[in-house]
């Protein structure tokens, strides 16, 4: 497979068979972000940012004309189609180009935030914010609603 991904063997954990060579993370990378003390979840959704991340910067960087920002949408799933393992599912390359779109505009509003490109994002950006968005969770009270007291007990007479 192009990611790299390989299922889950019983009794070895999942970082034992973390994404190689073959995916837009390197070994490294995937260290880095394993190494964070998100919470699971949290960590899940950076590894997915961070995927997108890197398969968009291998897009934009196979496009003529040295164009800023990400890549045009249209130029996704044709690129996709090209990659080994992925270009023989035209099915599941419409769908991951839909979720690199989606991942897209979230780096896109990460990158403003910080008044950088997108494709210029940095792993370190990446961990610092879901390490802030962590953090606000664990201040921030669940949104609860008010509950009314119990009314009183009719009187007896």
């Amino acid at each position: 497979m192009a990611s790299g991904w390989r299922p889950s063997t019983p009794g070895r954990p999942l970082a034992a068979e973390a994404p190689g060579p073959s995916g837009p993370l390197s070994t490294a990378e995937v260290t880095q972000l394993e190494s964070t003390l998100l919470p699971a979840l949290e960590r899940h959704h950076l590894r997915l940012l961070a995927h997108a991340l890197r398969t968009l910067q291998q897009v934009q960087h196979g496009q003529p004309g040295g164009r800023q920002g990400l890549p045009d949408p249209t130029t996704i799933e044709p690129w996709l189609l090209q990659q080994p393992g992925i270009g023989d599912d035209a099915g599941f390359a419409h769908q991951l180009a839909v979720q690199l779109g989606q991942a897209g505009r979230q780096l896109e509003a990460l990158a403003s935030d910080l008044g950088i490109d997108a494709l210029a994002l940095e792993l370190e950006h990446l961990i610092s914010w879901a390490q802030q968005q962590a953090d606000q969770r664990l201040i921030t009270p669940p949104h609860t609603t008010r509950q009314e007291p119990p009314a009183e007990p009719p009187m007896r007479h």
